[in-house]
């Protein structure tokens, strides 16, 4: 074996050298530089091409090329009077002899060259393609790292390994797997794509679990590749990504055959590695029954009749199989010769010069000195890219990152002696059954509810999708973190004397949800805590995220800050933070009365009050008797008109519309009010009422009073780090006799003015302690559930255990177990407020005062109306002065205090008043009459009388 790479070293070094050498003395011979012809277009133009002859991908290449090349030198219309003639080297997947067969095509004045089809020697060429400045187009090359600004004058005209892994990303997705195992060739192929694929796994949440890097060919090794599968089918993720060569490849779905990895529960996803050789070559049944169940990925070209035609001619050609390479490397010869014949349309010329840069000084005998540059290699280049045909493959066009537009893959699914498609992947519309063509004809839709797959046989012969991954396969059980509780035990307690033994309303949660799996579970209780106090729950949280426990399980809040850092379960219990205070009785007192209205209450109510009077008296001035007189009447009748109606259904009468209209709306909103009123004062005078001076948490937040929590619990972190709570005012309490011990004494006397706890505590605390009530709402909404690590798939499965025991009642039974105990009978409402606020009035009061302003702006519309038409004939009587403003103003409150006539109305409103008092007034006519007649007799007497004269 060593004298064997020694010899092929040796024979290596003498080639090179004799290239070397010929190109010095081609160089020495042309020295001021060349031309292919004196014209702009020659008779011959060079490209070369470099690939793997005897692999399955080069053996298709090889012909597709030639085919190509025979295709265009037999249209006229591209390159007329030239022929494309192309120069093919096989690299044998070497950098090293790819490099120097990229040298030797200086020797024919190529401009171009098509290849390689290994990303290795892709790399070492590149180098080599930007000092001599000659476009390199790659068919086959998929190493994502390749369309770097390193390598300017590399192109790929095929789809790069970053789609690829995109692609199985979504597949990944799609099936609800969070975590894959990658076996992959250690080089810059497999590398690279294994980079993109852990790229294109987190965003969607998903990870790489284990990689197995695979030496390349020349260090490979059957026993090494064995214990590296022992290892993988060891490994808690069976779903298994080869990203290698085809001998390789074969070589591992034997040994994984062998190993028992091909049957029920593992997935495995091939990259195009095995489409390319499903397609080009027939594998033998036995080789078939080692890659039953696999997914394979393959490139999509659309259907044509361009392609229906080649590929007839193909096989009646008696060629091997065609594959998507075959078919790109036709492409690329039909792109790099439409960009050659533009750039002789351009007044391209083929010329190069020598490289000063590499001068090696006289006594050097490598001669670097004589490589050339191809001078317009920039602007063939520049051709190429900016290329847009349609070819074998469907339209070749490069987006401005250099990858060729709208990359797709054909997913195909191996069964029985052969493979069927399930689907299609686009980087426009992702996963779907539907060709991407079709999709590119409406906009794209990426929604999870689209994405869709045909059914799949998996390994092992089975239409059911695998769960994905199992527990290791090593005797580790899983460690479960359980807090030692030393208060509320009926939700987590040691059994006493197994100290890795538990019991209680969560343990049993677990127990019954972890019994609902289909697939055994191997753990064991960690216990958390010193037994003394309760322990943090931050702290445990933590010891999931960094591995030293695989899960923790218990009363363990579901809050942000523990979110985002690890995965929990479906929340089995409804929870949150509430506030618990004492109460006293109430007694009613003497101010009782003022109780059902609060102060602002009050106070609107009073407002109303006298604005309604106001307009009232200002509607009712000017036409009603009732409403004039003396200033003091007038006051008193505004005080109290619309205090009358919270007694009396009346007040005085009213005579206009307006009038009446404001009192009906007022007697409406009294009414209410008055009720209202009754309601609640009989309720403050008959019923016990229970005072607490904090209603909820705003008032808390606002004293200075000091706050209780339970030690252990996130209360202690909301408060003081969310609503700000200075740490001097909480308290920590361990047990409910500390509850109600440090509430009893309340905060004069060293206790607390309340506590802050979450609702399951704070229910099992009250059902024994009937003199504290909860007030107030609860002022966070969360849940208790299991935690573990990031994408965890048992999180996953517990969760749907959970929601099985919630819908069978399971989950009920087990909490009226242990928690459904005793309580307080009489008196477990919370603690209300039984005043009413101004807000539930506040509607009435709108409408109220809503139509007294509509009832004002009629009425000084029509009092406004009078003054302009009373306006008039007083300046004509008093002349246009200065004066006449003052006038006006003086005019409008005279009118709008003088009686209005109401002589010309008619008998309107009072022809009952006038026709019920004629009698009357007729009588009073006749005793006025006789009363003066009388008078004017006694008139007489009075003045005899005066005058001494006796009137017998």
């Amino acid at each position: 074996m060593d004298s064997w790479k020694s010899g092929w070293h040796s024979w290596l070094r003498m080639r090179t050298i004799r290239s070397l050498l010929l190109v010095f003395l081609l160089f020495r011979l042309f020295p001021g530089g060349h031309s292919g012809n004196g014209t702009s277009r020659p008779a011959v133009v060079n490209i070369g091409a470099l690939f793997t002859f005897e692999s399955s991908i080069g053996r298709v290449a090889k012909i597709a090329i030639e085919e190509a090349v025979k295709d265009v030198n037999a249209n006229s219309s591209i390159l007329p009077g030239t022929t494309l003639k192309v120069q093919m080297q096989n690299t044998n997947c070497s950098g090293f002899v790819g490099m120097v067969e990229a040298l030797q095509f200086m020797e024919t004045d190529t401009i171009a060259i098509i290849g390689p089809q290994s990303s290795v020697v892709a790399h070492i060429i590149s180098h080599v393609a930007n000092e001599l400045q000659v476009p390199l187009l790659s068919f086959a090359a998929t190493d994502p790292t390749l369309d770097s600004l390193q390598f300017p004058f590399f192109v790929r005209t095929t789809h790069s390994d970053a789609y690829q892994m995109a692609a199985v990303a979504e597949m990944v997705d799609y099936y609800n797997w969070k975590q894959v195992t990658a076996i992959y060739i250690d080089d810059d192929y497999g590398r690279n794509g294994l980079s993109a694929l852990g790229d294109k796994l987190a965003e969607r949440r998903c990870k790489i679990s284990y990689k197995v890097g695979i030496p390349p060919e020349s260090g490979a090794n059957s026993s090494d590749t064995m214990d590296l599968l022992v290892k993988v089918a060891m490994m808690e993720s069976r779903v298994i990504v080869l990203h290698v060569y085809p001998q390789k490849g074969f070589e591992i779905f034997s040994m994984a055959n062998y190993l028992g990895m091909m049957g029920n529960g593992y997935v495995w996803i091939a990259t195009d590695w095995l489409s390319s050789v499903l397609d080009s070559t027939p594998l033998d049944s036995d080789t078939m029954e080692k890659i039953q169940g696999a997914l394979v990925l393959r490139q999509h070209t659309a259907d044509s009749d361009r392609k229906k035609a080649f590929v007839s001619r193909w096989n009646s050609g008696g060629f091997p199989g065609l594959n998507s390479y075959g078919l790109f490397a036709y492409d690329s010869v039909w792109l790099v010769a439409q960009a050659i014949d533009k750039f002789f349309n351009q007044g391209g010329v083929i010329s190069f010069s020598n490289d000063s840069r590499l001068s090696t000084g006289g006594d050097s005998n490598l001669h670097l000195d004589a490589m050339s540059i191809f001078n317009d290699g920039k602007l063939l280049l520049g051709n190429i890219l900016q290329g847009d045909v349609v070819g074998l493959t469907g339209r070749i066009k490069f987006e401005p990152d250099r990858s060729l537009t709208l990359p797709a893959y054909d997913v195909i699914n191996v069964v029985g002696t052969g493979f069927r498609r399930v689907g299609y992947w686009s980087n426009y519309s992702g996963l779907s059954t539907v060709t991407p063509e079709t999709l590119y004809m409406s906009p794209p839709n990426r929604s999870s509810a689209d994405q869709q797959l045909y059914s799949v046989i998996w390994p092992g012969e089975t239409s059911v999708k695998p769960r994905g991954w199992v527990f290791p396969n090593n005797g580790k059980q899983l460690r479960i973190g359980v807090p030692i509780r030393v208060s509320f035990k009926e939700f987590v307690s040691p059994v006493r004397g197994t100290p890795d033994k538990f019991q209680g309303f969560c343990i049993d949660v677990f127990t019954a949800a972890v019994n609902l799996l289909q697939y055994p579970v191997p753990y064991q209780f960690v216990p958390v805590g010193d037994g003394k106090k309760n322990p943090s729950y931050m702290d445990i949280v933590n010891s999931v995220y960094n591995g030293v426990l695989d899960a923790a399980i218990g009363d363990i809040a579901i809050v942000t800050n523990r979110t985002k850092i690890v995965d929990f379960s479906q929340p089995y219990v409804a929870s949150g933070l509430v506030v618990v205070v004492p109460f006293r009785k109430m007694n009613t007192g003497a101010w009782a009365f003022l109780r059902p209205f609060s102060p602002l209450m009050w106070i609107v109510t009073g407002c109303f009050f006298l604005a309604v009077g106001i307009v009232v008296w200002v509607l009712e001035h000017r036409i009603n008797d009732e409403f004039r007189g003396p200033p003091k009447r007038q006051m008193i009748t505004v005080l109290c008109y619309g205090l009358e109606f919270l007694f009396a259904l009346t007040g005085e009468n009213t005579v206009s519309a307006l009038g009446r209209m404001v009192l009906l709306i007022w007697l409406f909103v009294v009414l209410i009010i008055n009720s209202s009123y009754t309601a609640s004062l009989t309720s403050i005078l008959t019923v016990q009422q229970l005072f607490s001076p904090i209603k909820g948490i705003e008032s808390l937040k606002e004293g200075n009073d000091p706050i209780g929590y339970q030690t252990g619990s996130f209360a202690e972190y909301y408060l003081g780090e969310e609503l700000r709570i200075p740490k001097s005012r909480l308290i920590e309490l361990g047990s409910p006799e500390e509850y109600a011990a440090a509430l009893q004494k309340g905060p004069k006397n060293g206790g607390v003015a309340a506590i802050v706890d979450e609702l399951p505590y704070v229910e099992l605390f009250l059902a024994s302690q009937c003199t504290f009530r909860i007030v107030g709402q609860e002022f966070t909404k969360s849940g208790w559930g299991f935690a573990f690590p990031r994408d965890s798939p048992l999180a996953v499965d517990i969760s749907t255990a959970i929601l099985e025991l919630s819908e069978n009642g399971d989950l009920q039974r087990i909490h009226d177990k242990w928690l459904a105990g005793s309580s307080c009978s009489s008196e477990t409402s919370e603690i209300e407020s039984d005043r009413l606020h101004l807000k539930s009035f506040i509607g009435l009061f709108l409408i109220c005062g809503v139509a007294c302003f509509v009832a004002l702006v009629i009425y000084f519309v029509q009092v406004i109306r009078k003054l302009y038409r009373s306006e008039p004939n007083e300046a004509i009587e008093s002349g246009q002065g200065s004066s006449s403003r003052s006038r006006s103003i003086h005019r409008l409150l005279s009118i709008m205090d003088e009686k209005k006539d109401t002589s010309k109305k008619g008998r309107g409103s009072k022809r009952r008043k006038l026709e019920t008092s004629l009698s009357d007034s007729s009588r009073v006519g006749e005793f006025e009459k006789n009363e003066r007649r009388e008078v004017e007799m006694e008139i007489p007497r009075r003045n005899m009388n005066g005058n001494g004269i006796n009137p017998e």
